[in-house]
């Protein structure tokens, strides 16, 4: 045999034997984690072992299962981590009591975390956020109090010259040089302040001392930033959601001796600038406790702004307000406005709590600093806590009762130099990071609190232990509607569903002043719904690019028609308050933003400025007030009024139903052009609902069509406010408007 043939054959054999090797080795052993659901266990050493029989009757025996596991999770939720090959994963996946088996994975740090959240990956060739070149050259314009110009978040990297249809300007003021602090991405800067009044304590500029315009700005259209945290929580990138968008703040808020103002007078001449510097979205995290409709029968001033840049083809996007979670709490419920709620992320910091007899409660509050161990007590109200208690780490129940409340106890802490305070009361949303400054504050709910206080009864020496706080991510996670996010409905214009959507809203890290107290390196994470409205405001920069031609109306529709009402897991979205619920319209709207469905909605519900005076006509306005709004002499109301009913929103909202009702909806296909679409409609609970016609056809001479819709009860007296959805499908698309109605048989009659 030649040299070259044994050769070959020596390399032949080489590589069979490397395929065989590589089959053999295919199923290869990695980290698994089995779900077995949310259980209550009382013997955390007799859930341990139960775990490992599980892993013994697959691994064959209780030597193999406690090598193959990594951790027993008993606690928030049973199930364990352990070293399994793929076929060992499937066949555990088929064990009767185990409800999901994952491969392990990592998670990239990210700070806001939000878009990624939302879908919104820079890694997605298709996605909304790379179609639109990331925002470039669309103006975003912010209404609130301010910048702090040296923000990383506002550098002009990469960014080209500043549109050429900008008019705006940055005006020099104290220690704000136009020059210097303007750029190609904080391309305006103007500040509003009446001469009666003093700035106090605020800058005579554009630069903020309030700190939350420079965070809301840089949420919507902040640059990428990377190795941010909050105090070491939530390390990685921050970005806006349209991170090329250019940005032009109006300082209408201020701190004066009031502390924080936003004059009315002041923000309408921001709006009015805004509308004539040149600005493609407004963003306003602003929010007022008097509604739409005042005792004069008269706009307010957001209102009125928001109206005129509609009309002018700028989308406007306000927050709902924190007053939640009450209903009738929304605000900024103009039906032209873009009304955000704030949810969760998949994202939270809690600080174990680790009781004496190895109990660990999750906090909701996130504690950075070190460890703390000390003896636990309980005490019913704020004159039990003493000097004598210095050292202690002290529970306490906050309630609705005429009990001592939050501060009280707070401020006896303090004076009685306790290690920390542990406050039970309903659950919150407003996620603030602690630091090791005693007394530590730390936040959990009632049955976390009933928990703890069973524990100390059932020990002579209760202890505990407070450690830094951890992160967790992923589905694990749930995403809720805040407890303060504004809910409806609409206290005062009730056909009209407010809000309109919600985005995350709740520990977003965005950058802030070096004057805000809660700062590290220029960023923290705040909770609000100003926090959510910047991410919407991000979302509609993005589709602004990418649809030009859309009106603000129809950019509406799109997000709230696409919007989820489960989260990017799959899981139902809760609603927060003194107890839980699944969300509904009066939470959320149409769901949770989805941004990649928006941008190809297949039907949007499309209005205009017309449509909005025949609501106010409707609506009850004199005619005097109308002229004035649509700044026309001549405008008269047509005679008989319309119904209320027929503005054609992406919702309907039905409050006072007695007999048969019908209305009209307009849908314009921007989808393909020969489209044909079905209808499906979910009733609410006792409601009866028939829509003609119940076929939509489309094509190159027919780009929009009407459909009526019937609505009946069942109900024989009062009800509450039951909800369903209409959905219209042609397979590729679904296109849906929640549904709200209220069987009134008696007027004014409340449950």
């Amino acid at each position: 045999m030649s040299s070259q043939i044994m050769w070959l054959v020596f390399w032949t054999l080489i590589l069979i034997a490397k395929f065989v090797l590589a089959g053999a080795y295919e199923d290869k052993t990695e980290v698994h984690i089995a779900y077995l659901g949310a259980r209550k266990h009382n013997d955390v050493k007799l859930t341990t072992a139960s775990h490992i029989d599980l892993l013994k009757s697959l691994l064959g025996s209780k030597k193999d299962a406690r090598e193959s596991m990594i951790y027993s999770y008993k606690h928030g939720f049973s199930g364990f981590a352990a070293h399994l090959t793929s076929s060992q994963a499937k066949k555990l996946s088929e064990h009767p009591d185990v409800v999901q088996v994952t491969r392990d994975s990592y998670y990239e740090p990210q700070t806001t975390r939000t878009y990624d959240f939302l879908g919104l990956s820079q890694s997605n060739p298709e996605g909304l956020l790379l179609q639109a070149r990331m925002g470039e050259d669309i103006i975003i314009g912010f209404v609130d109090s301010g910048v702090w110009p040296e923000s990383e978040s506002f550098n002009d990297r990469g960014l080209g010259p500043i549109p050429e249809r900008w008019k705006g300007k940055c005006m020099d003021g104290q220690d704000f040089d136009s020059k210097k602090h303007c750029n190609r991405k904080l391309i305006g800067a103007r500040y509003y302040l009446k001469k009666k009044r003093t700035s106090g304590t605020d800058y005579m500029s554009a630069r903020e001392s309030v700190a939350h315009g420079t965070h809301v700005a840089s949420i919507a259209g902040g640059s990428l930033v990377p190795n941010v945290s909050d105090k070491g929580l939530g390390v990685g990138t921050v970005r806006g959601g349209a991170p090329s968008a250019r940005i032009a703040v109006y300082k209408a808020c201020w701190k004066g001796e009031e502390e924080k103002s936003c004059e009315y007078s002041d923000i309408l001449k921001a709006m009015d600038d805004a509308i004539y510097d040149g600005v493609d979205v407004l963003s306003i995290s602003l929010a007022s406790a008097i509604p739409i409709l005042t005792e004069t029968n008269r706009l307010d001033e957001i209102s009125y702004g928001a109206f005129h840049a509609i009309s002018k083809g700028i989308p406007v996007i306000c927050a709902g307000g924190n007053s939640g979670p009450g209903a009738y709490t929304v605000f900024n419920i103009a039906p032209w406005i873009i009304t955000v709620a704030a949810t969760t992320l998949d994202r939270w910091f809690p600080t174990p709590l680790t009781l004496g007899n190895n109990v660990t409660l999750l906090a909701r509050t996130a504690f950075k600093g070190r460890e703390i161990q000390g003896g636990l007590i309980y005490v019913e109200n704020a004159k039990e806590i003493t000097s004598a208690l210095k050292g202690k780490v002290v529970l306490v129940f906050v309630t609705a009762d005429g009990g001592d409340s939050g501060p009280e106890f707070i401020e006896a802490s303090t004076d009685a130099e306790l290690k920390a305070l542990i406050i039970a009361d309903k659950i919150q949303d407003f996620n603030v990071i602690v630091t090791d400054i005693p007394p530590i504050l730390i936040n959990i709910d009632y049955e976390q609190g009933t928990t703890m206080m069973k524990y100390i009864g059932s020990t002579s020496l209760p202890t505990i232990k407070i450690s830094s706080a951890i992160t967790l991510t992923g589905p694990l996670v749930a995403t809720k509607v805040a407890d303060f996010s504004g809910r409806g409905p609409n206290s005062v214009s009730p056909y009209v569903l407010k809000p309109d959507i919600a985005a995350p809203g709740v520990a977003i890290v965005a950058a802030t002043t070096p004057l805000d107290p809660g700062a590290q390196n220029g960023y923290v994470s705040k909770s609000g719904t100003s926090m959510s409205t910047p991410v919407v405001a991000g979302v509609v920069a993005l589709l602004r690019a990418v649809h030009p031609d859309w009106s603000p109306a129809a950019l509406r529709s799109a997000i709230v028609t696409t919007a989820s009402t489960t989260d990017p897991y799959g899981e139902p979205i809760f609603a927060d308050g003194m107890s839980r619920k699944l969300a509904d319209p009066f939470d959320f709207g149409g769901g949770l933003v989805n941004p990649n469905r928006a941008a190809d909605p297949g039907l949007v519900y499309d209005a205009g400025e017309e449509d909005y005076l025949l609501f106010l006509c409707a609506s009850g306005y004199d005619q005097a007030s109308i002229k004035n709004i649509a700044n026309r002499t001549e405008y008269e109301c047509p005679i008989p009024l319309p119904s209320m009913l027929d503005l054609n929103l992406p919702s309907i909202t039905i409050p006072f139903l007695k007999e048969d009702v019908t209305l009209t909806r307009t849908v314009t296909n921007v989808g393909p052009v020969n489209s044909v679409y079905t209808v499906n409609v979910q009733p609410p609970l006792g409601i009866e609902i028939n829509v003609t016609p119940s076929i939509l056809i489309f094509c190159s001479s027919v780009k929009q069509l009407s459909f009526s819709v019937t609505v009946s009860t069942t109900h024989k007296a009062n009800s509450i406010y039951y909800f369903g959805s209409l959905t219209w499908t042609d397979i590729s698309h679904k296109v849906t408007i929640p549904i709200s109605v209220r069987t009134q048989m008696l007027m004014y009659f409340d449950l």
